[in-house]
């Protein structure tokens, strides 16, 4: 059965339906006076949702963790990685800097 994204102007649901008519009854159903914006059938059986972009996650509390993962994206580049990591935590450049050089010589 497929997977529908039906986005509404109060809601989002995510659900299981034969096809977009049926998709459309379980929002009817659900929230009655909701006017649907978008429905979307997904492309496959599976929802994910991104942690980091609900803000759920809390990376800011270890930066050698970031520069390290900055310095491995970025294949040991250094510039790269003082780009990566101003754009992982907003750090200016010389806090950027200092936190990649210093885990480059820890040997990230």
């Amino acid at each position: 059965m497929p997977l529908f994204e039906v986005e509404t102007d109060s809601h989002i649901l995510i659900t299981w339906a034969e096809d977009e008519d049926a998709a459309r009854a379980v929002v009817a159903e659900a929230y009655p006076s909701d006017e649907i914006a978008r429905l979307t059938k997904r492309p496959r059986d599976t929802w994910v949702i991104s942690k980091g972009a609900l803000g759920l996650t809390n990376t800011a509390s270890d930066p050698c963790a970031i520069a390290r993962e900055c310095l491995s994206r970025s294949s040991g580049d250094k510039v790269n990685a003082i780009r990566l990591y101003r754009m992982e935590t907003g750090s200016d450049l010389e806090h950027a800097r200092k936190a990649i050089e210093s885990n480059m010589v820890m040997g990230w």
